[in-house]
């Protein structure tokens, strides 16, 4: 039960301030007709020459300054407009007025951008709206000599969720008329030498402090060596204990790329096939959609393909000791919101699904989630000597550990709470690992050797390692996913790489397979994830002389991540509204998550969540409605807005394409 990030937000919440570097919105009343959708990606030129990609299937008219992009769901908009203005928000209020005249806005937050991709201004906006609009209303202004150019974005979020990279796609794409796409390609890398090391230890650093990063384990590779390993910081609050190279974290989705590698072996050994069906393969996977179970091949299984939502409170709220074997029981139920091979929809069960069907043929004839832990520790911990890597829980926070780390009500840090991280462990395939920078090197070396351990012995045939890169999905111009890795090419080298986030953990592992160099970054605060993009950037100025970027983007990351977090408090109500808290009942049960009780005393509103009780504060919704949300560090999972269905008192709760009402139980 937590209240909706304007500082770390989703596709659905935020996404042209994300891709600053956000808010929601009021949609247009009705889908208007659509011009006729291109069959594959065409190119728009705006009338002062700036040009950008159309996603394929999406309706594109143009009439003088204005371009408009219709999502094929016929209910959002991309609009793209050309204009004089003395400033980024006279160019974002002429544009409204031009695409929507009288339209009444409520600004949120604004923030600035880095300057880059030929563009010498950037700003983002977003503006406020009810929970039940379901909807996202943002834009962002950027200048180019004497003109502008203003990007609205007028989304249902159901709409924005599912189609987030071709938003991104489409975005990113937008360049200046005469402006020649900076490339890396042809350059020598310079070799990480101690002086490039100290500028990156010195990097890190600073940019810890900046965004309140207690500590981070890092590492670096060059030439297909480990060049430095070890950290920066703390592992836990007010603690001396230093972070080192062996210091444990969550990985999170870093996991993933050990299970498919788990995969790549039981292909090898002839036990699977990419291509096999996962329902020949294993008949316990199932979904909502018989005849797409039908369709899903193994390969297919980590792609983000399959047109399987992301869907992740059905584990959130899950129980964290119920069987491996439980995920394949919640697949069942969830039904594609996107037809298959359309549209990139990251789904974490789906993921956990290919971790357990290959432990399955690897380690056969155990319990599913047992074979898993068995089969990771022996074909891959133990070759590689990833001696701190370990999927038990109890193990792994003993010792040399970084605890997780988050932000109070005001914006203080504070440990976080492990409750909600413990969730993932029946799906642990999907996020369960935890590693070391050291340990995650060795990975990583594995990688750039094509299969090859560091010690010289194959751990896996280099077609097989490749498979897991081939492109799956577009996730940008040049970008894409694959099993568990993103594959980019967008500076006109390759970049392997994938994030890894839970609560109060958050990680990124990068190779460029033509050069041997690598990176692992884990951190444990929240806003460790603001690290991430500019810890790449640096490494790449540093190798390849990059454009100066990432000093800038550590500044107004820092910036706008603060300026966010005191915008969100004043949204809040703590102590909550005790009108709005008189009207909730004990208790609330929804079918699909389980129960909660609600506890008033001395003031004070907590929910009472299997595992966990977090405070609650209240949010007065634009529209008048009343929305609930939690207010201690760690216990984050969406935004409860109350109401009345059927003669009961309910809490709603959403993802930007479910929803979940929880009603009142009365009685005992």
């Amino acid at each position: 039960m937590t209240r909706k990030r304007i500082v770390a937000a989703s596709a659905g919440t935020a996404f042209l301030l994300a891709m600053l570097g956000g808010g929601g919105f009021a949609g247009r009343a009705q889908a208007e007709p659509a011009a006729e959708a291109p069959a594959a990606p065409s190119v728009l030129t705006t009338l002062f020459g700036h040009t950008l990609t159309a996603p394929q299937g999406w309706a594109l008219t143009s009439s003088g300054a204005m371009s408009t992009l219709q999502a094929p769901e016929g209910d959002s908009w991309l609009v793209v407009v050309d204009l004089k203005a003395k400033d980024a928000d006279d160019a974002v209020n002429q544009a409204w007025a031009l695409y929507k005249p009288g339209l009444k806005l409520d600004l949120e937050i604004s923030r600035p951008g880095v300057a880059s991709n030929g563009w010498d201004q950037v700003r983002a906006y977003a503006y406020k709206t009810s929970p039940n609009e379901k909807a996202a209303l943002q834009a962002q202004a950027r200048r180019v000599g004497g003109g502008w150019v203003v990007v609205l974005l007028d989304f249902k979020e159901a709409t924005l969720e599912k189609r987030g990279a071709q938003v991104g796609q489409a975005v990113g794409s937008l360049r200046p008329k005469g402006y020649n796409r900076e490339t890396l390609a042809g350059r020598t890398p310079h070799p990480l030498d101690a002086a490039r090391i100290a500028a990156l230890r010195a990097f890190i650093a600073k940019g810890m402090k900046d965004f309140d990063v207690p500590g981070v384990g890092f590492s670096l590779i060059d030439g297909g060596k480990v060049v430095f390993e070890g950290g920066e910081g703390v592992r836990a609050l007010g603690q001396p204990d230093k972070v080192d190279a062996h210091t444990r974290f969550m990985a999170a989705s870093n996991t993933k790329a050990i299970s498919t590698l788990l995969l790549a072996e039981a292909v090898d050994a002839g036990k699977l096939r990419w291509d096999e069906k996962a329902v020949a393969a294993y008949p316990s996977f199932r979904l909502g959609d018989p005849e797409l179970a039908r369709q899903v091949e193994i390969h297919q299984l980590v792609c983000a393909c399959t047109g399987i939502p992301r869907q992740d409170l059905e584990w959130g709220f899950g129980d964290r000791a119920a069987p491996a074997s439980s995920i394949f029981d919640t697949l069942a139920t969830m039904k594609p919101t996107s037809k298959f091979g359309e549209v990139f929809q990251y789904s974490n069960l789906m993921a956990s699904a290919a971790g357990y069907i290959a432990a399955s043929y690897l380690e056969p004839g155990m319990e599913v989630g047992a074979a898993y832990d068995k089969a990771v520790q022996d074909h891959i911990f133990n070759p590689l000597g990833m001696g701190d890597s370990t999927f038990d829980f109890a193990k792994a926070q003993t010792g040399d550990f970084a605890r997780p780390h988050s932000f109070d009500i005001d914006g203080h840090l504070r440990r976080a709470s492990m409750a909600i991280n413990y969730k993932i462990i029946p799906g642990r395939p999907a996020g369960g690992m935890w590693t070391s920078s050291h340990d995650l090197s060795q990975y990583v070396l594995m990688e750039l050797a094509k299969g090859v351990a560091p010690d010289g012995r194959r751990l896996v045939s280099e077609a097989n390692l490749l498979e897991r890169r081939r492109p799956q999905i577009a996730l940008g111009e040049d970008a894409s996913y694959g099993m568990g890795l993103m594959d980019d090419k967008h500076l006109g080298v390759e970049i392997v790489h994938h994030g890894g986030d839970l609560i109060g953990f958050h990680s990124d592992m990068i190779w460029l397979p033509d050069f041997g160099i690598g990176a692992v970054i884990l951190t444990n605060s929240d806003s460790g994830v603001y690290l991430r993009g500019p810890f790449l950037r640096k490494l790449l100025e540093l190798t390849f002389d990059a454009k100066p970027e990432a000093d800038e983007q550590i500044r107004l990351g820092a910036a706008n991540f603060k300026a966010g977090m005191k915008k969100e408090r004043e949204q809040l109500s703590y102590p909550a509204d005790p009108v709005a808290a008189a009207r909730l009942a004990r208790r609330y049960s929804n079918p699909a998550l389980g129960s909660f009780t609600i506890r008033r005393a001395k003031g004070e509103v907590r929910a009472a969540f299997s595992g966990y009780v977090t405070r609650v504060a209240s949010i007065k919704n634009p529209d008048g409605s009343t929305s609930w949300t939690s207010i201690d560090p760690g216990l984050g999972g969406g935004v409860f807005i109350q109401g009345e269905k059927d003669g009961k008192r309910v809490l709603i709760l959403r993802d930007a394409q479910h929803e979940y009402v929880f009603s009142e139980v009365t009685g005992k």
